[in-house]
Formats: C-alpha cells, sequence, structure tokens
C-alpha cells in the first residue's frame, strides 16, 4: 500500500511524534481494513478522517517494524558515530581534515570487514549533497586515506573513493535514514544527556541487534569492547 504513496522513505515523516499519536487515537485496526483505509486517507488528502489517518500511521509504524526485522533477518549490521554538534579535528576547515565523527566511523567499519577475513571491500555511498559539499567532501576523504597512516592502512578494506546517490532512488539509504532518526531521538550512550522520546524505545531495542561488537587492544587494555555505534564528544 505504502508504495502507492511514491514519497520518498524518511524518519521524520515515518517517526514524527504526530503519527504516533494519530496511530494511538484509535485501537488497533485489522490489516485489510487497515490498507484499505490508509488508501483513502492518501486519496482524501486535508479530507481524510481521524480514523483514516489512524489507519495510515498505524501502516507507517508496522511498516518499520516489519523493515526492521527483515534487517535483523539478513544480519545486517548498522554504525553510527553519534556528535550532539558538528565536531572536527581543527577550527579551520581550509585544512581539510575529514570529521572525527567520520573517522570513527570507518575505523569501526574496518575492524568488521577486518573480522571478517574476506576478499570484499567496503564500498562508501553517501546521500546525495549540493555539489559543491560533496567536492569538499571528496576532498576530504581523499586527505584521510592517502595523507593518514590509519586512513591508508584501512583503505586495504574500504574503498576510499565514494558514492553519490538520489536517496529516493536508493533503498538502503532510506534505510539508513531511519535507523540514523532512531539512534538520533531514541538511544542514548555514556555521556549523551539530550532526553529521549520514550516512544521510540520499542524501535530503539528492534535495532540493538544490529550493532556489531568487537575487539582490540587499546593501551594496556588487550580486549577492549568496541561497539559500532558511538558517541564521539
Amino acid at each position: 500500500m505504502l508504495a502507492v504513496m511514491k514519497r520518498e522513505i524518511k524518519g521524520r515523516k515515518f517517526l514524527k511524534r504526530k503519527v504516533f499519536k494519530q496511530a494511538n487515537s484509535i485501537g488497533p485496526i485489522s490489516v485489510e481494513e487497515r490498507a484499505a483505509l490508509s488508501k483513502q486517507c492518501i486519496e482524501n488528502g486535508a479530507n481524510a478522517t481521524r480514523q483514516q489517518m489512524a489507519a495510515l500511521s498505524q501502516a507507517k509504524l508496522d511498516y518499520v517494524r516489519s523493515l526492521l526485522e527483515i534487517c535483523a533477518q539478513f544480519r545486517i549490521k548498522i554504525f553510527a558515530s553519534i556528535s550532539s554538534e558538528p565536531v572536527r579535528e581543527t577550527d579551520d576547515e581550509t585544512h581539510g581534515l575529514l570529521r572525527r565523527d567520520y573517522v570513527y566511523a570507518f575505523e569501526r567499519i574496518y575492524y568488521y570487514l577486518e573480522d571478517k577475513k574476506l576478499e570484499d571491500q567496503g564500498i562508501i555511498v553517501f546521500d546525495e549533497l549540493e555539489k559543491s559539499k560533496s567536492h569538499i567532501l571528496v576532498s576530504q576523504l581523499e586527505n584521510y586515506f592517502k595523507k593518514t597512516s590509519n586512513g591508508r592502512q584501512r583503505s586495504g578494506l574500504v574503498i576510499p573513493e565514494p558514492f553519490f546517490v538520489h536517496s529516493d532512488l536508493t533503498t538502503g539509504i532510506q534505510i539508513a535514514d531511519l535507523i540514523a532518526y532512531i539512534i538520533s531521538w531514541g538511544m542514548r550512550l555514556k555521556g549523551m544527556t539530550e532526553p529521549i522520546r520514550p516512544e521510540m524505545e520499542e524501535f530503539v531495542e528492534l535495532i540493538k541487534p544490529l550493532r556489531y561488537l568487537t575487539t582490540r587492544e587499546v593501551g594496556d587494555i588487550p580486549e577492549m569492547k568496541i561497539w559500532s555505534v558511538i558517541y564521539v564528544k
């Protein structure tokens, strides 16, 4: 049913507060009735009834649940580097340094690929940015992978040349957007103080098994636990 909407699937559309409020405004609707009412809601637009809006909102939430369950079935792993504000190695962007949150994300992706001991390489795919910003990011990635020792090492498993795609045409980017939204509004790691939205707890529990856990020797710690989702202070 949701395919007829012909719109990009984004967390801020499917999981905003209003969707939860509308979904809970009446009791659960059966799948068959919900599909019919949701279609009517899309077709009626601003004239949709309370029942139709509730049906569409319930369908959105159920869609996200099913999507995350499918991700778990196919053993998809998520990697996220979270910061409360833009984080840089330097205040001067003209130095061309890659942001620290990106560096931590690539580190964990590299560890995952290294643990797999396969010949496969990781591919970097970005949601398309404004062209000048894309050029800046490409330059920063080039500096990281070519001019830093960690970057050169990790380029053996992560192809340093990124791809830019249209998110509305790329399912993987839309899945990443949903998961990023859930993390932003519902997951809190040590050091994070921003309030959460309690209604997101169900979806946080669905993405927790998608995280990857590994260990590495760090300083005096022979087997430090390293999660694929990290908070960058």
